[in-house]
Formats: C-alpha cells, sequence, structure tokens
C-alpha cells in the first residue's frame, strides 16, 4: 500500500474542479489536502464557496464541505505536503492562465491543467496517456528551459471533442492502417459549456451549431498528440487532414462524435478494424493505473449504439465507446464514438496523466 500523494486542485468550485472531488474521493493514490479559487471565494469553506451551484449527481463530498477555500495567487498559504496540483483554472486571456501556471512549476509543484492556454507551448506536453505517454519525456528540457526545480512542470490534456475518437484513429494507425483524411461532427454535451450550459433553460431546448474555438482545437491539436517527440521538442504530424462541425446538443454529459475516414494505404475489413479496436491495450492498462479502462475502447454491434445514457460511464466514464461502423459512399468507413466529456475529457483524463507521470517518476513523492 503506497502512501497517498497530497494534492490541490485550482479551480475548485466550478463544474471540473467538482469533478476532481468526485473522481479523487476514493483514489487509492491521490488525497486532496487544498483546495483554491478566486478571491472571492477565498477564506469560505468550500460549502459555502460553491453554495447552490454544485452540479455533481452525487452529493458533495462531506471531507471537503468545511475545508477552507485557499486564493489561488496566494502561495504562502499552501499546504507544506502538497506534491500536485490540479487545475481547472482559467484566467481572463491565455497568457494570463500560462503565467499563472508557469508560476505554480516555478515554485516547484507538478501542474496537470485543463486549461487550452499552453497546449501549445512547445515544451509543454498535450497528452493522451493511450497515446503519447512517451512526450513527457520533454520535461526536463522545458525544466531547463524555464529554470524551473526538478519537481516542476507543467504537462496539459487535450481538448475534450479529441477524446471521442482519437484514441480509435492511434489503434487503427499503430495496426499498420494510417488514416490519411477525417470528417468529423460533434454532438457536444451542456456540461462542455461549464456552468451556464448546464443552468440556462433554453439551452436545453435547442441544437447550437456554433462553439467558438471548438473546431479549430478539434482539427489541430490531433496533429501535436500525433507527433514525435525529437531533438528535445514535439513535431508535430500533419499527414492526417481533419475537418470538424462542432455543435452543442441538449445532453448532460457526453460528447459523441460521427467520424468518417479515408486511409491513406490499404482499407482494412470491417470485422479486422472491430478485432484491432477491441484487443486494443496500450501503457496505461500494462502499467495497471487506477483510472485506466479496461479495455479502452468498446465496440458495440447494436445499430442504436452508443448512446449517450446507456454508454456514457462505460469504463467509469474513461472508456471510448463505438458503434455503427460501416462502409460510406464519399469516405472508407463511418461510425459513432462517445466518450464522457467531464471525466475522460477533463478531470479523469487529468487524473490518468498524472497517475502515469507518478509512474514513471516525474512527480516526487
Amino acid at each position: 500500500m503506497r502512501k497517498k500523494i497530497a494534492v490541490g486542485i485550482l479551480g475548485a468550485t466550478g463544474v471540473v474542479g467538482q469533478n476532481y472531488l468526485r473522481l479523487l474521493a476514493t483514489h487509492p493514490w491521490f488525497e486532496i489536502v487544498d483546495l483554491a479559487a478566486s478571491s472571492r471565494s477565498a477564506g469560505k469553506t468550500y460549502e459555502q464557496a460553491v453554495g447552490e451551484r454544485w452540479l455533481m449527481d452525487s452529493s458533495m463530498p462531506d471531507e471537503f464541505k468545511n475545508m477552507k477555500v485557499r486564493d489561488v495567487t496566494d502561495y504562502a498559504a499552501i499546504p507544506a505536503d502538497v506534491k500536485l496540483f490540479f487545475s481547472a483554472t482559467e484566467l481572463g486571456d491565455k497568457q494570463a492562465t500560462r503565467d499563472f501556471e508557469f508560476a505554480y512549476a516555478e515554485q516547484g509543484y507538478p501542474v496537470v491543467s485543463n486549461s487550452s492556454a499552453n497546449r501549445w507551448t512547445p515544451d509543454v506536453p498535450m497528452v493522451i496517456p493511450e497515446i503519447n505517454g512517451d512526450h513527457l519525456e520533454i520535461l526536463p528540457i522545458q525544466q531547463k528551459n524555464r529554470n524551473f526545480p526538478d519537481s516542476g512542470f507543467v504537462a496539459v490534456k487535450p481538448n475534450c471533442s479529441v477524446q471521442s475518437y482519437l484514441v480509435a484513429i492511434h489503434a487503427l494507425n499503430e495496426a499498420g492502417y494510417p488514416v490519411e483524411e477525417i470528417l468529423v461532427n460533434t454532438l457536444q454535451a451542456l456540461s462542455g459549456a461549464g456552468y451556464k450550459g448546464l443552468t440556462e433553460p433554453e439551452r436545453r431546448i435547442t441544437v447550437n451549431p456554433f462553439i467558438p474555438g471548438e473546431e479549430e482545437k478539434t482539427e489541430n491539436e490531433p496533429s501535436k498528440i500525433l507527433g514525435l517527440l525529437e531533438d528535445n521538442k514535439i513535431i508535430p504530424d500533419y499527414s492526417m487532414e481533419i475537418s470538424a462541425l462542432c455543435t452543442r446538443v441538449p445532453v448532460i454529459d457526453g460528447h459523441t462524435a460521427l467520424v468518417y475516414l479515408n486511409f491513406a494505404e490499404e482499407v482494412p475489413e470491417l470485422d479486422t478494424i472491430k478485432k484491432i479496436w477491441s484487443e486494443f491495450t496500450a501503457e496505461p492498462q500494462s502499467l495497471k493505473l487506477p483510472s485506466a479502462p479496461v479495455p479502452p475502447i468498446l465496440v458495440m454491434e447494436e445499430d442504436d449504439r452508443p448512446q449517450v445514457h446507456l454508454d456514457v460511464d462505460n469504463g467509469e466514464g474513461m472508456a471510448v465507446t463505438i458503434g455503427r461502423l460501416a462502409e460510406d459512399k464519399f469516405f472508407d468507413i463511418r461510425f459513432v464514438a462517445l466518450s464522457h466529456n467531464t471525466v475522460r475529457g477533463a478531470a479523469g483524463g487529468a487524473i490518468l496523466t498524472a497517475e502515469l507521470l507518478v509512474e514513471k517518476g516525474y512527480i516526487k513523492v
């Protein structure tokens, strides 16, 4: 039995922060000892700071209700035993958020962030652990470049819209069937829009055909995730073209992706594709990390699956569920994929990344 690692949550009162509390309350490796938020929440108990804005299906864990909230900029008040921070903080602009995350790294803390601010910072790895855990090897370069202590760094997770299909694409690439072109339409849940998405009634009766910035993230982030770590930098892989159309739909949790793709070379049989996906496994599974779904990809044969209300929690919200695989008139194949946007796509994905960081020795315990 390993001693639990003391962690803090930056941006603890928001939807992603609440998910961190929910997921970490019983985590076998991590123990929350610090909750931080904006100055308007600082000094209050967590229960007071959140008030009526607790949006999880389960009740607020009792152990956090009376924990005092720290101002995220008050470094002097950080508990001495904290070894890791999960960040769900977005400041006024991306540069301010980048500076904020690096300020914690300068204090010697590892930061695993949900923010988009540092995703394209050249020496910051953007990680889906089943795909590019090797990108963590750039962290010593980041520390050297920025004069961080050897315990401090920033790692980030990619956008939630990418999670629902990219592991499946990676599995095909790894099996020798490289993908050349993708057309993806995403049907994204209300929780992806945060507190307003879940509380504004009009959002529950419409499909919003535009999510600012989402299509650019969906089209561009895979190139860095699938890139190579060479010469002390991550070189994006632009060999795969992606065109995305992203919409917001009236479901609470769960991003669905309608994916059409062409292969660069040989087109595998549908049964071969199903076998590749069903048998796919990666480093988080071989290391038996606590949050790693087994299997990471679930393939469904029913004509009407996956469905959000039936399948979003597969693998405790960490698995990708795929169905409706078929040949297409204009593309080689098409399929429907689903992932949990606030678990796999947000807090859970960051926790899995942190577990990998611990197992590889990047987090000093």
